[in-house]
């Protein structure tokens, strides 16, 4: 069995993630092994086991418990896609508080490769906590899409994002295309 790289793909409640599909076909085209980690919210948005069935990983919502081994191999790089306005700050903060975050957060710390696809509302993107948000994870050397290069609007106007895009800036982050 051939060692494929390890993406996580860390994923909040926005209207996107009902798209986790088209992602995680392109991610196993471009040679990336996929684990699912929702929050809680966007796992209520979704059916978890359809994912299962696509990566052969159980979908991670929950932290396991201390004495449980964690069922999920060390990830080579995170997509965090889509990333909503509360995640994204909650990270820049340090805040823990569900399983995707306190990932989020240990990776981050970790220098794991990260690439961030942010679905929030360009009103909340003038917020000066998303500002600052943006520019500390910018320094931690966390890749930033901008929503608006990757983001169109669906049935009902809500949000869809152009998955091609945004595996492409995660591509050249492949632990055999970098300099690591």
């Amino acid at each position: 069995m051939s060692q494929r790289p390890v993406v996580y793909l860390i994923a909040s409640a926005a209207p996107p993630v009902r798209q986790l599909d088209e992602p995680l076909a392109l991610l196993d085209e471009a040679g990336w092994s996929a684990c699912v980690i929702l929050t809680p919210t966007a796992a209520t948005w979704i059916d978890p086991s359809s994912l299962e069935a696509k990566t052969g990983f159980p979908v991670r919502v929950h932290p396991r418990l201390p004495d449980e081994q964690d069922p999920l191999p060390p990830a080579d790089a995170v997509l965090a896609a889509p990333i909503t306005f509360n995640t994204f700050n909650k990270v820049a903060a340090g805040i823990s508080d569900t399983l995707a975050t306190s990932l989020l957060n240990e990776l981050l710390a970790a220098d794991v490769p990260m690439v961030f696809a942010p679905c929030v509302k360009s009103a909340l993107r003038g917020h000066p906590a998303y500002k600052s948000s943006y520019d500390l994870m910018s320094r931690h050397l966390a890749k930033i899409i901008d929503p608006n290069s990757v983001t169109d609007r669906g049935s009902g106007n809500l949000a869809t994002f152009k998955w091609p895009k945004i595996i492409s800036e995660l591509t050249p982050r492949m632990p055999n295309n970098s300099s690591h």
